[in-house]
């Protein structure tokens, strides 16, 4: 089923290659620091990251463009249940994959993959679908509350025996937006982030790692050499910018100071070598991709066009926040990727899937209806 309601989003389109085509060239830069350090892990990287993710993803988005957003409201149901299943395979013997104590990815030989990525959007889709599906009923504690719960519980258990914490939460951003634009009552989302602070607190004292990202973030300069090692380098390397930044490839951090230059220290990268002006450009890209995707969502044709581009928008845009954040040190330190820049081939397919999505989203939007 092909949509033929009207054109692409231009703008939304625009912001996206610009993110696409910056995201590159930052990656490029800060993946000299990895060439440095071993030129066998930076073609691996490098060649996943523009096959995997930049060509296919590209490719992979124009085709979803053009796919009729509504077609899967039918399959939502099957889409998450394997996900959920391919998710599980991380802890199958010889199978998943585990680095630096935790269990996230599937190892195929010829790929790795991180099976969260594509759980985070098959979630959107379901959770769109049922919304949409129960209208009014979410309101109720029955229809509305406990179902969210109960989705959302399943996730948390298998995402935080991982431990995959900040996929988790990226998921409830998303799902609490949703919920609260479905016509969610305000004392469950109250109810919600109750429960919500109950579990970071026994997160936080039962969870080692936990605690210890949140007192880094507090107190960065204790264990500067150690737990505060990367916030330390990276508020060195975001200082060391300046107005106008050192120029492209000119970063000395990146080179054996600061951890994973190409992951989710990226954006520090990026601070040093283009400076304030730089880091507030990406940061405006970022906020112009988001309020362009909440206008799309707030135009889609009908009730779950409008939840799932707003659940896919808050997904990247949450991802966005919390690795800038961690990076200058307002929010505790994750590892979460920054969304088109970072390395991470599944992880940039996965988003330029769920951009052609909301792309077609509004090639098929127009004037609101009641649903």
């Amino acid at each position: 089923m092909v949509a033929r309601i009207g054109k692409i989003n231009r703008p939304f389109l625009f912001l996206t290659i610009l993110l696409i085509v910056g995201g590159f060239f930052i990656f490029s830069s800060a993946s000299l620091g990895v060439l440095a350090r071993n030129e066998i892990k930076f073609s691996s990287v490098a060649f996943n990251q523009l096959f995997y993710g930049l060509f296919l993803g590209s490719i992979a988005c124009l085709i979803f463009a053009h796919i009729d957003y509504r077609i899967w409201k039918k399959y939502s149901f099957v889409f998450f249940i394997g996900s959920i299943l391919l998710t599980l395979l991380v802890f199958a013997p010889g199978i998943g994959l585990g680095h630096g104590g935790a269990r996230r990815w599937i190892d195929l030989g010829f790929i790795s993959f991180q099976p969260a990525e594509l759980l985070k959007i098959t979630f959107i889709i379901y959770f769109a679908a049922w919304l949409s599906g129960i209208k009014n009923k979410v309101a109720t504690f029955s229809w509305g509350l406990l179902p969210f719960l109960a989705f959302t519980g399943i996730l948390g258990v298998i995402l935080l025996a991982q431990p995959d914490t900040d996929t988790f939460v990226i998921i409830i951003f998303a799902a609490l937006a949703m919920y609260i634009v479905a016509g969610a009552k305000w004392r469950h989302i109250l109810m919600i982030i109750f429960v919500g602070m109950i579990i970071l607190t026994v997160l936080a004292l039962t969870r080692p790692y936990v605690k210890q990202r949140i007192d880094v973030m507090l107190h960065p300069n204790i264990n500067n050499q150690t737990s505060g090692y990367q916030l330390n380098q990276s508020l060195i390397a975001v200082g060391s910018g300046q107005i106008w930044g050192r120029g492209f490839g000119q970063s000395i951090q990146k080179f054996h100071y600061l951890p994973e230059p190409m992951g989710d220290s990226v954006f520090a990268v990026a601070a040093e070598e283009f400076g304030f002006v730089g880091t507030f450009t990406i940061i405006t890209l970022f906020v112009m991709f988001s309020l362009e995707g909440l206008k799309i969502a707030s135009k889609a044709s009908d009730k779950f066009g409008r939840l799932m581009s707003l659940g896919i928008v808050i997904l990247i845009i949450s991802q966005t926040v919390i690795n800038i954040g961690g990076m200058i040190g307002i929010l505790p330190l994750t590892g979460v990727p920054l969304p088109f820049i970072s390395h991470g081939g599944t992880a940039l397919f996965i988003v330029l899937v769920e951009v052609g999505i909301v792309m077609n989203i509004s090639k098929t939007a127009k004037k609101r209806s009641p649903s």
